[in-house]
């Protein structure tokens, strides 16, 4: 009983981690269905484009879904277009990533799709390219004549110098950084080589630039959107929440991309001010989505219906947090499995408690005294003092904060950090929540 026990909780925790869902059997297996005014909103921005060279930013809290939606819209769309989607974190270091090599990698994402769809380029127009590719990140060592494998074998190389060389991302951004139009013109290329053999215009798709750290964003944006805007084919963005609402950026990032914002709303549970009245009984809409996101990944045996409905209301509608907290519950089990074999173990509201005291002290680590401040007028009000405060775009974009929409946009302190808010003594009563 307690292997077969240990191996239910193992797949439950190996079905958590698989997030965000990219590959067509896992969201076959287990993508729910949500977020459709997304996709619609996105694909009219996208077939409607008047040029065919629109630019779209894409925007949401972090872990509230776009990666796993944006999988979604590509496999949608696959037919139509020639998509290209990317995460950015698996071409560049995070640390290092700036409009150059954001631009950098797409040349070298679209080419690696081209030869993974076996576009027909004209062989010496590939050895061209390739020959470009390998000058600009020292591996000319490749002999581009050896075999025809040699465009994966090239790309795939670049791929790993891109993300583990700091001297090649350097030199390629000294390179054009004075020229970016040179950089521009060659995406332009092959971007016309594959929509001539493919006979299917071009859409790139960049995921994870909205987990970039904020002021990483604002020397992206701030001087060079015109630089990313200058390809001549449809490109979808992602973006932190954070940065629409600085006020310089958003104005900025608006002009640039002809006012094509998109933003994923979080699952909003309650409306506003519900939470905190006895009683008050969440959204079905939105309870049932993540509901039904926890009953795809967890056996039903495994996990007490109360449970269960305890770790949505403390996800706040995020549907990573939802999974984070599952994760731990199930992280838990798994010890107490192999701790005390022969026991009985479910995911019940002891082991929940466990989990949230463990993810809450984790929230707490970071927090100062200016923080908890802005978490209690925002607690208060649902909006702080000063919604572009620094200080509170950064408890924005680490969840801290949740922004919730309705005709107009409000606010509300993540679940479990409320119980740190009432620890410290600085609100009181209750959200109804474990």
């Amino acid at each position: 009983m307690s292997e077969e026990l240990l191996k239910s909780f193992q797949k439950a925790y190996r079905n958590l981690e698989l997030l965000p869902l990219l590959q067509e059997k896992e969201l076959d297996q287990f993508r729910v269905n949500y977020g459709g005014e997304v996709i619609e909103e996105l694909e009219q921005l996208v077939e409607d484009s008047p040029t065919g060279d629109g630019k779209i930013i894409f925007t949401g809290h972090r872990g509230c879904g776009k990666s796993t939606l944006l999988a979604e819209f590509s496999r949608q769309f696959h037919d139509r277009y020639f998509v290209v989607l990317f995460s950015i974190s698996d071409t560049i270091e995070m640390s290092d990533v700036n409009h150059i090599n954001i631009l950098f990698a797409i040349a070298v994402n679209l080419m690696y799709e081209a030869e993974a769809r076996q576009v027909e380029i004209p062989q010496s127009t590939k050895d061209a390219l390739y020959k470009w590719f390998a000058t600009r990140t020292k591996t000319e060592e490749l002999n581009l004549e050896a075999e025809s494998s040699v465009g994966f074998d090239l790309l795939k190389l670049i791929s790993t110098k891109l993300k583990a060389d700091a001297a090649v991302r350097y030199e390629i951004k000294q390179e054009f950084e004075r020229k970016i139009t040179d950089l521009v013109a060659r995406i332009n290329e092959i971007a016309a080589l594959v929509r001539l053999a493919s006979k299917k215009d071009v859409l790139v798709i960049i995921d994870d630039l909205d987990k970039l750290e904020l002021g990483r964003v604002n020397d992206i944006y701030r001087d060079n959107i015109k630089a990313l805007c200058l390809p001549n084919f449809r490109i979808i963005y992602t973006i932190p929440i954070a940065v629409l609402r600085d006020k310089f950026l958003r104005p900025l990032i608006e002009t640039e991309t002809n006012d094509q914002i998109v933003v994923m709303p979080v699952l909003k549970l309650f409306e506003k001010g519900k939470s905190r009245q006895a009683g008050s009984q969440p959204r079905p809409e939105a309870q049932d989505v993540l509901c039904e996101i926890l009953n795809k990944r967890i056996a039903d045996d495994l996990i007490e219906i109360p449970a269960a409905e305890k770790i949505v209301l403390n996800s706040g509608g995020v549907l990573r947090e939802l999974i984070r907290i599952a994760n731990e519950c199930c992280r838990i089990c798994l010890r107490l499995i192999r701790h005390k074999p022969g026991e009985a173990v479910i995911i019940d509201d002891d082991i929940l408690d466990k989990a949230i005291n463990s993810i809450r002290n984790d929230f707490a680590v970071p927090l100062g005294k200016l923080d908890y401040e802005i978490l209690r007028i925002t607690y208060e009000n649902f909006i702080p003092d000063d919604p572009k405060d620094p200080e509170f775009l950064d408890l924005l974009h680490g969840l801290y904060v949740l922004e919730y929409r309705n005709r107009q946009n409000w606010y509300d302190v993540h679940p479990i950090v409320v119980e740190l808010l009432k620890e410290q003594g600085l609100i009181n009563g209750s959200q109804g929540i474990i």
